[in-house]
């Protein structure tokens, strides 16, 4: 198949189609609102799709519980006010253990915010952002290709483990254009979904009840701690990570999604001026690559973390450190994006710090 220049949300609307998706419900908000226009116009023409525009966010998210519980591939798409009001919804399809893939193309907040991009959503996606304790897995692309490849991964990765899986993107990855191919996929250890609500006969099987309210704390505690098995399970086999000319670098830039691409220039334009910088961006916030990290930390002289908001991965990449070797913030808020010239200036000023 050849590539097709596409819309980010174009590519990502069409890479869940490719990837056996069945129904989708949302609500428009900018700088997401081709992926629900796409649905719209491509979902008729696919047997067995549904496609609807929810009254609300709200709304959209309980649908999202529905279809998943009776076992669809079914998604949502929303920006980051809109997925806040989500949230409620997210964690009652967590607790309920069903898979389903709700994408985030971020926009600058907090609040309503504008539209331009951001990055300020990396602490709602990665450490839950609904009520109790759960986690998605939160994949953060940085191209529409890998937009679209993050798809049809997350699809698969939310039916093994039963449990949400988000695509967060920053508002450039949602209008940016780009060549990206897209083909269907068959992946053929996925298990059974013994478990979905899709009718009883009253003989062949267990009845099948789909649910996130257990009274008695003995039987909320056996979830809780299923649940948590499963995520120390995902972490020990799902973290997808990143590197770029880490072997010999005395400093490292840290960065997800878009900003992970400002990175690479600027580490090809630091080691253009004598200076070895190096990348790590992670694929996935969460899992986060502790570990890598960790072991970077051992030979490296700093860290520089560039993102688009005021410091959140942050929190994790000094986790990963754990204060072996010290780490610089760099931010832009409010839909600006940062510059190669500043990355590169502020491991200069890193380097005649570390030299002072």
């Amino acid at each position: 198949m050849a590539k097709v220049l596409m819309k980010g949300s174009e590519a990502i609307a069409e890479a869940a189609l490719q990837a056996g998706c069945k129904a989708f419900f949302g609500y428009p908000i900018t700088p997401q609102n081709q992926i629900p226009e796409y649905m719209s116009k491509r979902m008729p023409q696919i047997e067995g799709c549904s496609f609807i525009q929810a009254e609300s966010e709200v709304a959209a998210i309980n649908m999202v519980y529905g279809a998943a519980g009776a076992g669809a591939r079914v998604m949502t798409s929303s920006s980051s006010p809109g997925v806040s009001l989500k949230q409620e919804g997210i964690s009652y399809i967590a607790c309920a253990e069903l898979p389903c893939l709700v994408v985030n193309v971020m926009r600058s907040g907090p609040g309503l915010g504008g539209i331009l991009p951001s990055q300020g959503d990396y602490f709602q996606a990665a450490k839950g952002g609904g009520h109790g304790d759960y986690h998605m897995i939160v994949l953060a692309p940085s191209s529409v290709q890998e937009a679209a490849d993050m798809v049809m991964d997350g699809f698969d990765l939310a039916d093994r483990y039963r449990t949400p899986v988000m695509i967060l993107a920053d508002g450039m990855i949602g209008q940016m254009m780009e060549p990206v191919e897209i083909r269907p996929r068959e992946t053929k250890d996925l298990p059974e979904k013994t478990w979905a609500a899709t009718g009883w006969d009253g003989h062949s099987r267990d009845r099948a009840i789909v649910t996130s309210l257990y009274i008695s704390p003995e039987s909320m505690t056996e979830t809780s701690d299923r649940m948590k098995a499963r995520y120390r399970e995902i972490e020990e086999k799902e973290v997808q990570v990143q590197e770029y000319m880490t072997e010999d670098a005395d400093y490292i830039i840290a960065a997800f999604g878009t900003i992970g691409r400002i990175a690479r220039k600027a580490a090809n334009e630091a080691r253009a001026q004598g200076l070895k910088v190096g990348v790590i961006r992670p694929k996935t916030v969460w899992p986060f690559p502790y570990k890598t990290f960790e072991e970077a930390a051992k030979r490296v002289k700093g860290f520089l973390t560039v993102e688009m908001n005021h410091g959140q991965m942050l929190e994790d990449v000094k986790i990963g450190v754990a204060g072996q070797a010290p780490v610089e913030f760099l931010g832009t808020v409010g839909g600006n994006v940062p510059d190669t010239r500043a990355i590169v200036e502020a491991i200069r000023k890193m380097e005649a710090g570390s030299n002072g």
